[in-house]
């Protein structure tokens, strides 16, 4: 870790605004394929906060809005870098399939002992220690399935189950606006199917039902947002490159 120099709380976080009333939150001293995005959206009866981060430093002591007003906290997925502050939150939400991880997350479960190390930095969380890193389990409050809304009061999000990353992945829609907060499913960058648990023939089922969503703008699990041609690109490369001969999915 020489010339990585320890951050502090205060510096940790960055707020990002977006179009349509969504706040980007990341962690701007996480190189960015670590880097969790995590997208805030508030809404007249509640706010909703879609993953929180790696949780080496508090999320809601360190960012105003999170302290304002009620939050459903969503995990898109259980893998660590995704769900470390999920603890800090009343109201958490889960698919069905992953909900176990959540309540008892190990460094195994959670990808943490492939990937929780100082490669991950830039600048490092104070008082960061790798040997003693753990996800804070933590019981939810929502178990979500395919289909269920998400209401805000006055905004709206659909559940889709999209297993491939991981089996109880999910994607958040919104019908009126076209926005997809698509998790770990699709960003733009290299889409991993080679976890204990992932499945390159569900991602691909996964990523043509998110295909014929009229999207508008994707908010990604990592990487910088895009539109609806990019996505499309994104879909494609992957699919057709599962489909080529000596691929390990030949036959999807």
């Amino acid at each position: 870790m020489q010339g990585k120099r320890f951050i502090a709380p205060q510096d940790w976080y960055e707020t990002v605004p977006q179009s349509h009333g969504i706040t980007l939150i990341h962690e701007p001293w996480i190189k960015p394929f670590y880097r969790c995005n995590m997208w805030f959206v508030q809404g007249r009866d509640r706010d909703l906060l879609f993953d929180s981060g790696l949780g080496a430093v508090s999320l809601r002591k360190y960012v105003a809005l999170l302290r304002e007003r009620p939050i459903l906290c969503v995990a898109s997925h259980t893998h660590f870098d995704h769900i470390g502050s999920h603890h800090e939150f009343c109201d958490c939400g889960v698919h069905v399939l992953e909900a176990s991880i959540l309540e008892r997350p190990s460094p195994h479960t959670t990808l943490a002992d492939l990937y929780a190390n100082d490669d991950m930095f830039d600048g490092r969380p104070l008082g960061w220690d790798p040997e003693r890193y753990r996800t804070p389990g933590v019981i939810p409050t929502h178990i979500l399935q395919h289909g269920d809304i998400i209401d805000l009061g006055d905004r709206a999000f659909e559940v889709i189950h999209t297993p491939g990353h991981s089996p109880g992945g999910i994607a958040l829609w919104e019908s009126a606006t076209g926005v997809l907060l698509s998790g770990d499913t699709i960003y733009d960058g290299p889409l991993l199917d080679d976890t204990y648990h992932s499945s390159p023939a569900d991602y691909c089922v996964s990523l043509e039902t998110l295909r014929s969503l009229p999207v508008s703008i994707v908010h990604g699990g990592h990487f910088p947002s895009f539109g609806r041609v990019r996505f499309g690109q994104l879909i494609t490369d992957y699919c057709e490159g599962r489909r080529k001969p000596g691929c390990p999915t030949e036959g999807l």
